[in-house]
């Protein structure tokens, strides 16, 4: 009604000027409601892969239903420290209790047509920047289809700047070959006090999120299940084997969770 009123009481000159105004006016509320729609989608898009476990490995997946002779080898590689490397106190290296096995079995049992390879280059008291170092040679050489990346734990004594240098390097190599790529957040140090927001581990965890987030890759967040378990039960010491290292109980955790790629 005010417009209405302003046009009736202006001049020929001014009425055109005004609805040239609104006109524009119009337009420019179009173009923004666009702008913010496609956001809004390529948003979605991004973040379909990252951390959406039904989406990330659908061209894996598909691989593993196919039956002999359309099937081929799928190369699962471990990279990482200790803890996947099955080491469940100082001089006991369970393999067959370690989440890279575990998973496979699991694999097996959903997919029994496919073959599956499992591959650990992992090696007990290694962090992130020593990975790295041996990561052309000792992982890609082995042509895999899918990385997980574990070696938080051990970055503490790297600290978190160089040890984000060296995710990085081995991220950005990884999807150079185009291999779909998982991170791990860390598994529990009974010394650490899960409870408190601001202990090494959670940062590390932290900075393990944001990569994944940041390379729209797949991330399993070991570090919030046991940290779970803290809150709910103060009874992570019962999937541990010692006070870094999980047990089979606790590596069943992480290796359920990265089933979920296959699975969901």
């Amino acid at each position: 009604m005010v417009i209405m009123h302003i046009l009736n009481g202006a001049s020929v000159s001014n009425r055109s000027h005004l609805l040239h105004n609104r006109s524009q006016m119009r337009i420019s509320i179009f173009t923004l409601i666009l702008f913010l729609a496609m956001s809004c989608e390529q948003h979605k898009d991004t973040g379909s892969n990252s951390n959406n476990t039904s989406n990330y490995l659908s061209e894996i997946k598909k691989e593993l239903t196919k039956e002999v002779p359309e099937n081929r080898t799928l190369n699962l590689l471990f990279h990482g420290h200790s803890v996947p490397a099955g080491y469940f106190d100082t001089t006991n290296v369970n393999t067959f209790g370690a989440y890279p096995l575990l998973v496979l079995k699991q694999l097996k049992e959903k997919y029994p047509a496919a073959v599956i390879n499992v591959i650990n280059t992992a090696i007990g008291r290694e962090n992130a920047v020593n990975g790295q170092k041996r990561f052309e040679s000792q992982v890609l050489n082995h042509k895999p289809d899918i990385i997980f990346i574990d070696y938080a734990l051990n970055d503490r004594a790297a600290g978190l700047d160089k040890s984000r240098v060296a995710w990085i390097k081995m991220i950005e190599r990884a999807k150079e070959e185009k291999i779909k790529t998982i991170l791990l957040t860390p598994s529990p140090d009974l010394n650490v006090n899960l409870s408190d927001p601001d202990n090494e581990l959670e940062q590390h965890a932290n900075q393990i999120k944001e990569l994944s987030n940041q390379y729209n890759i797949g991330l399993v967040d070991s570090y919030s299940i046991f940290k779970k378990i803290k809150a709910d039960c103060d009874c992570v010491a019962d999937y541990m084997s010692s006070y870094n290292h999980p047990n089979e109980k606790g590596h069943m955790l992480i290796a359920s969770e990265i089933v979920k790629y296959f699975v969901e």
